[in-house]
C-alpha cells in the first residue's frame, strides 16, 4: 500500500459486514451497514492511539474518504471518530 496519512488521520482496511449471525439467521441489507470494524494499516504522525494491525471501531461514515490502491479498497478515518479498539 503507498498510502500515508497526514497527521492526525489512519488508513483502515474495512472488514467485510457478516451476512450471518452465530445462530444461523441472515441479516438484512440495514443491519450489515451498521458494522464499521476496520484493520489499521497506516496511521499518521500526531495519531498515538491505535497501532498498525489493531482492529478498531470507527463512527460517522460521512466524515471518512474512501480510496483504492490496486484492487483493495482502504477508508481515510480522522482519529477523533475513533470509537474502541477490539481485542
Amino acid at each position: 500500500m503507498n498510502i500515508q496519512p497526514m497527521p492526525g488521520y489512519i488508513v483502515v482496511q474495512p472488514e467485510e459486514a457478516k451476512t450471518k449471525t452465530a445462530s444461523g439467521l441472515y441479516l438484512p441489507e440495514n443491519a450489515k451497514d451498521q458494522q464499521k470494524t476496520a484493520k489499521v494499516v497506516a496511521v499518521g504522525s500526531a495519531v498515538t492511539e491505535v497501532k498498525v494491525g489493531e482492529k478498531v471501531l470507527y463512527k460517522n461514515e460521512y466524515e471518512t474518504t474512501k480510496v483504492k490502491s490496486g484492487k483493495q479498497e482502504y477508508i481515510i478515518v480522522s482519529a477523533k471518530n475513533l470509537i474502541a479498539t477490539v481485542k
